[in-house]
C-alpha cells in the first residue's frame, strides 16, 4: 500500500459560511492515549470545517522490574543533614 499521503494536513478547505475555499487553522482539541484529535477552522470566521486524527505509534513493551525486587518506598521524615 502507497503511504504518500499518510500525514496530510489540508491548508484550504471549503467554507459553507463563507461559500468558497478558505485557509484553515489547525487546532489540537484531545489527546489520547492511541491518537491526537484535531479540528481544522476557518481563519476567516472562526467556523469548523474538518477534523484529523493522528494516530499513535504502538508502544513497545519494555522489560518491567517485578515489584518484589523494587526497593520499599521510605516512610517517614528524610535523615537530618549534616
Amino acid at each position: 500500500m502507497n503511504r504518500q499521503f499518510e500525514d496530510l494536513r489540508a491548508s484550504e478547505l471549503y467554507c459553507s459560511k463563507c461559500k468558497t475555499a478558505q485557509p484553515v487553522r489547525e487546532k489540537l482539541l484531545l489527546v489520547l492515549p492511541h491518537a491526537e484529535l484535531h479540528d481544522y477552522r476557518c481563519t476567516v470566521c472562526g467556523e469548523s470545517l474538518g477534523s484529523r486524527e493522528v494516530k499513535a505509534p504502538p508502544v513497545i513493551p519494555t522489560t518491567a522490574v517485578p515489584s518484589a525486587a523494587r526497593a520499599p518506598a521510605r516512610r517517614g521524615a528524610l535523615p537530618p543533614r549534616r
